[in-house]
């Protein structure tokens, strides 16, 4: 086990290393588990990882990294490892640890504990959503619109998009069915492509799959796939389409062929749970829930994009953020309500 994993201490001044102390549940401490994808994947877990380190250093924490080289399935040894470490908080990235954790937990009840992308009990134990589905159905819509605008000279005559999952569940399928909801709604006759890549770090994967969609006539290719989806804006430039971004801003990878990225807060996130837990008011037995309501997922402001897009569209999209912000459009969301008619997760 200690060959996989990579305990890194960061401090919170972002400068020297900082010691993690063992004591019983150190309460000046916390650690972060970093989800499939590992680092680097300018995505989730790098957002995630610059939120906490603003967090340690507004809020005079320390903190240490967790890495695994298989954060699923050796999850509850990583888990135990973190408890083990005694620090007072354990912030946990990887959403299939939804079951593992709470039992983990109750075996550590000096030490708070945060899932993010999954809700897990505990009275030590609070939970971060996001409605990616909200914003994935900004980013459908987008695409149903961008499609058919041949104006653009990165779009053909066909009607076809593109979604590139990094693997088949429920926490995924969020982003899926609401993207594929969103494109409908403005155009019945869209076709959407979708495939997984069973991998969220492997850019030549998410490269060849982008490739194929592009070769099948899809303009507009939406990763949810994290370090997987640099491929996919690298197939988007090589093919001058364009591809949708996802939990960061990544707009700038590729600029001008990026249409626009899903934005999902998780700095934002890690900073407030941080504050919470050092002010001693840490939510146990609570789930955060972050829409577009609370600012906690939407678009970019299409910096590179707007001109080829155009204020028309720009603004059909934000009627429709606010339409589902005051309840008027209802966005299907895959983990409480299973699967629609329209998609079946195949």
């Amino acid at each position: 086990m200690a060959a996989l994993l990579t305990l890194s201490a960061c401090a919170g001044d972002g400068g020297s290393p900082a010691s993690t102390d063992s004591a019983d549940g150190e309460k000046g401490s916390a650690a972060l588990i970093i989800a499939q994808g590992g680092l680097g994947d300018e995505s989730y877990n790098d957002l995630a990882y610059k939120g906490f380190q603003q967090g340690l250093t507004d809020n005079g924490l320390e903190g240490s990294v967790i890495e695994s080289d298989d954060v699923v399935g050796q999850g509850e040894q990583v888990l135990r490892r973190a408890g083990d470490a005694g620090v007072g908080l354990v912030i946990d990235l990887e959403y299939s640890h939804a079951e593992i954790l709470p039992k983990v937990a109750a075996d550590y009840p000096d030490t708070d504990w945060v899932l993010v992308n999954a809700e897990a009990a505990g009275d030590n134990v609070a939970s971060v959503l996001f409605q990616e589905q909200e914003g994935s159905y900004l980013a459908g819509a987008l695409a149903a619109m961008q499609t058919v605008n041949t104006s653009d000279p990165k779009i053909n005559p066909d009607k076809v998009i593109g979604f590139i999952g990094g693997t088949q569940a429920a926490g995924i399928d969020k982003f899926t069915v609401g993207y594929i909801q969103g494109a409908h709604d403005v155009d019945p006759d869209v076709k959407v492509l979708t495939a997984y890549s069973n991998d969220f770090g492997d850019p030549t994967k998410g490269q060849q799959l982008a490739q194929s969609m592009f070769e099948q006539g899809a303009d507009i290719v939406y990763s949810v796939a994290g370090g997987t989806g640099t491929g996919v804006i690298q197939a988007a430039k090589d093919a001058n389409r364009y591809a949708i971004g996802v939990d960061s801003d990544q707009d700038g990878l590729a600029p001008g062929n990026v249409l626009t990225s899903m934005l999902k807060h998780t700095d934002v996130a890690m900073e407030t749970v941080l504050k919470d837990y050092a002010e001693g008011s840490f939510p146990g037995g609570e789930t955060l829930q972050l829409g577009l309501k609370e600012d906690g997922v939407g678009l970019t402001a299409f910096q590179y994009t707007k001109d080829a897009i155009g204020q028309a569209t720009i603004d059909k999209i934000a009627d429709l953020k606010q339409q589902i912000i005051d309840g008027k459009i209802q966005v299907w969301n895959v983990v409480e309500q299973g699967y629609p008619d329209f998609y079946s997760g195949q």
